[in-house]
């Protein structure tokens, strides 16, 4: 609301905040709707297999054998350890969608406890227990009441309930114990809980769940043999937060569906927080969805960043002030620069004619995203199997240097051309293969003509004997010095290099060339594209300030130039400042150690300046007692934020912390 309507000084109407509004809007819908269908997609798998172990777990206490192997699983308690990694915010998602899929399809029995809410054994079991019964008994006394609650449900022969219904089998159902940060717990209180369950677990069919955000083995560190063995412990594995990051990236970013665009800096700010703080997938979409709405309130032609049908009707109801804002386009300008001189004259001065370039050019630019993703895919295919990954491991380190400059005209992309010119027929065939799945499902009809050639070009290949090479390259490399080695091996180079090129050779260079001139045709960097400002938002300093703060700085920005919080232009230690930046700005000027008379007689100073009154008529050179409080109370808060602390080199000095400053 603050961005939209206090900020949208570009929106001359109300019926311009709406637009802008159901835009912005919409975009940050589609960005939330993929990420939540991403996430059910990533954890389908992990939350299945979790789901059908509760099932055979509840299975199996109703429907004992009588062989040694089931009385010694009976004497266990079922537990699912479920590594989620060290992208702790994105746990509370996984967790919901766990619990929500055990409510609905199995019990409604589940409890969900976090060591914050588990300081001691009472308050361990009550936020477990109270999910079922509202109750607040001691621990045995609720495993009491859970067993005779279950006890009084009607209850057919095992044998019978299994062939029964889901809603039959329903009427006992598991009881559920979700441990969402193992490692956060105490771990006496946890072995209390393990060991109390454990007594009650021929009557309860409990299970536990242990949410682990680092390995396995931190179970075996916070429990003893005593206590591990009363566990039947399963491992289950989810999809690391890396492999999330990607999918999300090729989802949202490598695709003309979603018309908001980074740039290059921006996207490595994004990913450079993901990969260096937090791991968290969940934070970097709201660094997306905060670029999102950056990119509406200080991009008055944001208008024009949704589908095409919609933007050619906005771009031709633009008014005036719209249209000196498209002019005023850098990309615009070079554009301009580049015509007639009858045409440059205009589109400087004609309003009409400027929508109607406006529209051509958007068309235009929905086309160069269509074309410029699938060969920025075919080319990642290539490069991601080549040693050392020249031009990146991943996809995005790839898009990123593409949006930064010319990728042919890299070094990277020289070394990674050359190494495709020796790959094996098998390997080319398959990244060919791939080349042309990419490109058979694209929207652009002149990429589909090139997987049609390349199809043509897989065949040809295949069909070669790629192996008829003059193999006379063992017959040298026989066990011998040194010296005749090296002969050798110079002789095997002129020999490569002065005989005839196979036909997979002449091929292999043709489909090496192809690739190069698809490359110098659709991977132009966007900045080449005019109104490309429309789509890309580029303030990576703006992402930075909002997502990866820094206290340390933003503490002594404000107690060193408190004016930019107080709305006072003044750089001067200022009687007007609160005191503890009165304090701080003195003792900028002292040394290690600090003399507190000194210092609170220079505090004393610029407090009687701002009540009017001369510094040096202070009656015997004492403080009033309410300045030496306040003074007392600043010199604390500033001992307590780490600029000073007290020593015992000197009993009425204090020592300074830090140096430097803003």
């Amino acid at each position: 609301q603050f961005y939209l309507s206090h900020k949208c000084v570009h929106c001359s109407s109300a019926s311009g905040h709406f637009v802008f509004f159901i835009i912005y809007a919409t975009r940050s819908l589609i960005i939330q709707i993929h990420q939540f269908i991403l996430q059910e997609d990533l954890n389908k798998k992990m939350l299945d297999g979790l789901l059908e172990f509760v099932k055979k777990s509840a299975a199996s206490f109703w429907c004992r054998d009588d062989d040694w192997m089931s009385r010694m699983r009976a004497s266990e308690i079922p537990t699912a350890a479920l590594v989620l990694g060290v992208n702790m915010p994105d746990h509370t998602i996984t967790f919901e969608s766990m619990t929500e899929l055990l409510h609905d399809s199995l019990t409604p029995f589940v409890a969900s406890v976090q060591a914050k809410e588990c300081t001691g054994n009472r308050s361990y079991v009550w936020p477990g227990i109270k999910a079922f019964f509202p109750l607040p008994l001691q621990c045995h006394l609720c495993m009491s009441v859970c067993v005779c609650h279950l006890q009084k449900s009607p209850v057919k022969s095992p044998r019978k309930r299994l062939s029964s219904s889901q809603s039959e089998f329903l009427q006992s159902p598991p009881v559920v114990v979700i441990f969402r940060d193992l490692e956060a717990f105490s771990p006496q209180v946890l072995q209390d809980f393990i060991l109390v369950c454990s007594q009650y677990v021929h009557q309860l069919p409990l299970v536990f769940i242990f949410g682990i955000a680092t390995s396995p083995s931190t179970i075996q560190r916070m429990l003893p043999h005593s206590v591990s063995s009363l566990l039947c412990i399963e491992l289950f594995q989810s999809l690391s937060c890396t492999q999330h990051l990607a999918t999300i990236i090729d989802k949202l970013f490598l695709t003309s569906k979603f018309h908001f665009k980074f740039s290059a800096k921006v996207l490595q700010v994004l990913v450079g927080i993901f990969l260096y703080h937090d791991f968290s997938v969940c934070n970097f979409i709201k660094g997306l969805q905060l670029s999102l709405l950056e990119h509406f309130h200080s991009q008055p032609l944001s208008v024009l960043c949704c589908h095409k049908q919609e933007a050619l009707v906005h771009a031709q109801q633009l008014n005036d002030r719209d249209v000196e804002r498209i002019q005023q386009l850098p990309s615009f300008m070079r554009y301009v620069e580049e015509q007639v001189p009858e045409e440059q004259v205009q589109l400087l001065t004609s309003s009409e004619h400027v929508k109607g370039v406006c529209q051509k050019l958007l068309k235009s630019l929905h086309k160069y995203h269509k074309n410029f993703y699938p060969a920025l895919r075919c080319l990642h295919v290539l490069t991601s199997i080549l040693p050392k990954y020249p031009l990146g491991k991943q996809i995005r380190e790839l898009y990123v240097l593409c949006l930064e400059k010319k990728v042919w005209e890299t070094q990277e992309y020289d070394s990674a051309m050359q190494l495709i010119r020796m790959l094996a027929k098998d390997e080319l065939v398959t990244c060919l293969q791939k080349c042309v799945e990419i490109l058979t499902f694209c929207k652009s009809k002149k990429l589909k003509k090139v997987g049609q050639q390349l199809q043509d070009i897989t065949a040809t290949c295949e069909k070669l004997d790629s192996d008829r090479e003059n193999d006379s390259s063992g017959k040298g490399l026989q066990k011998t010095d040194l010296f005749h080695l090296q002969k050798t091996l110079l002789e095997m180079k002129e020999c490569r290099r002065t005989r005839r090129k196979t036909p997979y050779e002449i091929l292999r260079n043709a489909v090496v060339d192809y690739i190069d001139n698809l490359v110098k045709t659709h991977l132009y960097p966007p900045e080449s594209q005019p109104l490309y400002e429309v789509w890309y938002y580029s303030s990576s300093g703006t992402v930075r300030r909002h997502l990866n703060a820094t206290p340390r700085t933003s503490i002594q920005t404000a107690l060193s130039h408190p004016y930019c919080y107080l709305q006072n232009d003044s750089g001067i230690i200022s009687s007007a400042a609160p005191d503890i930046c009165i304090i701080y700005k003195l003792h900028l000027e002292c040394g290690r150690l600090i003399n507190l008379y000194d210092w609170l007689e220079a505090y004393a100073t610029v407090a009687t300046a701002a009540e009017g009154k001369d510094p040096s008529a202070i009656e015997g050179g004492k403080v009033d007692e309410l300045k030496h409080a306040r003074f007392i109370r600043a010199v604390s808060e500033l001992e307590f934020l780490g600029f000073v602390k007290s020593t015992k080199q000197k009993t009425d000095h204090v020592a300074r912390l830090t140096w430097g400053g803003c």
